[in-house]
């Protein structure tokens, strides 16, 4: 008696959790394509959605912004010349960076729905990074440098040299830099120098590398920081008084010689 309530709990539990199996899945979950090149994303549902099931992919691209790549089981648009769809699967004749993102498989059915993502990286070299270096900064003042490569895919990581000298992102994890205090974010390519130094004046390069082709640089610019013309300063406040005291002479010595008539009483 025992043994029997057993089997009957035991296949009242088998019977309770074999809920369904609606599932999507997909083989192809991270994508890596060069750009210009074909690519495959699959999709695979199980047979309980029917023979007849709808299929829709997305696509969510790196700002966020999000539209249909295949919608009822058709391509939309604007991927009309570029994509075909089979058993679910997403094949592209040639992708760009401008297909960098999310792609989800959709699947509807038997009253139930289920998805897959698959996440693609279409892969851009670096190319030249546009670089801006402060030409001339006051001592103690902040001096920011930049550095953007905006094709380069997947996102580059940037290296600022001095001289010919990396910067490490972390200077104090080099002695040689501890007494440094710039300040280094190697994924927006930001060098920033909070309280710029005379130590600080050099030529700056800034490198760029994604693990994609060549790694690219710019031209290196000069930095030169210099301290307040203190003297250049007092001259010129002194050159300025006596052109006041100039004008004041003249306009006195006008107003005696009758040039400027008296005001009328």
């Amino acid at each position: 008696m025992f043994v029997r309530e057993l089997v009957s709990v035991a296949l009242f539990f088998v019977t309770a959790t074999s809920v369904s199996g609606y599932s999507v899945t997909t083989d192809t979950p991270n994508v890596r394509v060069k750009e210009n090149q074909g690519a495959d994303l699959s999709c695979t549902y199980s047979a309980d959605f029917g023979s007849n099931p709808r299929i829709e992919w997305k696509f969510q691209n790196l700002k966020g912004s999000q539209t249909y790549v295949v919608f009822d089981g058709k391509p939309t648009g604007s991927y009309a010349n570029r994509v075909s769809l089979y058993h679910g699967n997403l094949r592209f004749n040639s992708m760009t960076r401008q297909d960098n993102g999310r792609y989800d498989c959709e699947v509807y059915g038997g009253g139930q729905f289920a998805e897959a993502t698959v996440q693609v990286v279409v892969e851009v070299a670096p190319s030249p990074p546009m670089c801006k270096v402060p030409s001339s900064v006051i001592t103690g003042t902040m001096a920011v440098l930049s550095c953007h490569d905006p094709d380069a895919s997947p996102p580059p990581t940037y290296t600022w040299y001095k001289g010919n000298t990396p910067l490490p992102a972390d200077p104090n994890s080099i002695d040689a830099f501890k007494n440094t205090t710039y300040k280094l974010n190697v994924q927006s390519g930001k060098l920033e120098f909070p309280s710029a130094a005379k130590t600080d004046s050099a030529q700056y390069y800034c490198q760029v590398s994604n693990g994609v082709g060549t790694p690219q640089s710019c031209k290196a610019m000069m930095m030169e920081v210099r301290d307040v013309n203190t003297g250049g300063i007092v001259a010129g406040v002194i050159v300025f008084l006596l052109l006041l005291l100039l004008l004041g002479l003249a306009i006195w010595f006008a107003y005696k010689r009758g040039y400027i008539p008296s005001p009328k009483r």
